[in-house]
């Protein structure tokens, strides 16, 4: 009988040899998604940059109206000058009385004879809702409470109100008040017969004297 030729049988391909074949595609994967990576990572890296400085820029403005009311009831005239830009102005409109700035140093002026010896303050702001406009300018809504106590005139004040501010971030890339004006919510003013016992007194210390034939003016707030 005419012998048989044999056909050859394709060897398989030992573990390592398929190792090398499937890790081919797996590696051009991977050098793709690496090359992908590299060219996404400068945009997410940008935005990234961006997220932070908003929320820096968020928490600089929630700070001003707090350093504020702080500068306001302990006297501090060279952190407040250090929150306002030099053309700061306000408007103020309480239940009797209205008081306006058109400028810092007139703002500074009034506040250092306002805030005396024979005076107790407090003011508290709860939260501010600041709103970014752009990498410079912000405004923001800020509830208050304050308690006020003139020695001279035994005249206690209590109230609530709502400031609406304008920020600017300045050229040196502080965030200073700009502008600020509240309205009452509700205010209450009462002579006390008799004179609260104090015993403790920041500005006794702190403030400014008050000169002995000075008045109080309550449609301006001031003493005169």
């Amino acid at each position: 009988m005419p012998s048989r030729k044999k056909t050859a049988t394709p060897r398989r391909a030992t573990g390592k040899k398929r190792a090398a074949a499937g890790a081919r595609p797996n590696a051009k994967r991977a050098a793709r998604a690496v090359a992908s990576g590299a060219k996404a990572a400068p945009a997410r890296l940008a935005a990234l940059e961006r997220e932070v400085q908003r929320l820096a820029d968020l928490e600089a403005c929630r700070r001003l109206r707090v350093t504020y009311f702080r500068c306001l009831d302990t006297a501090n005239l060279k952190d407040m000058k250090s929150i306002l830009t030099e053309d700061f102005s306000c408007y103020c409109a309480g239940g009797e009385y209205v008081y306006q700035a058109k400028s810092r140093a007139e703002f500074l002026e009034v506040t250092e004879n306002s805030f005396h010896t024979e005076i107790v303050t407090q003011h508290n702001g709860h939260g501010a809702e600041v709103e970014l406009l752009s990498e410079t300018q912000a405004t923001a809504l800020v509830y208050f409470n304050d308690l006020v106590y003139h020695f001279r005139s035994k005249e206690f004040l209590m109230g609530t109100g709502l400031y609406k501010d304008r920020y600017r971030k300045d050229p040196d890339g502080v965030w200073r008040i700009e502008y600020g004006e509240y309205e009452r919510i509700y205010e209450i003013t009462e002579i006390l017969e008799r004179a609260p016992h104090f015993t403790a007194h920041y500005l006794a210390k702190h403030g400014k004297q008050l000169p002995a034939a000075a008045r109080y003016d309550a449609t301006t707030g001031r003493y005169v």
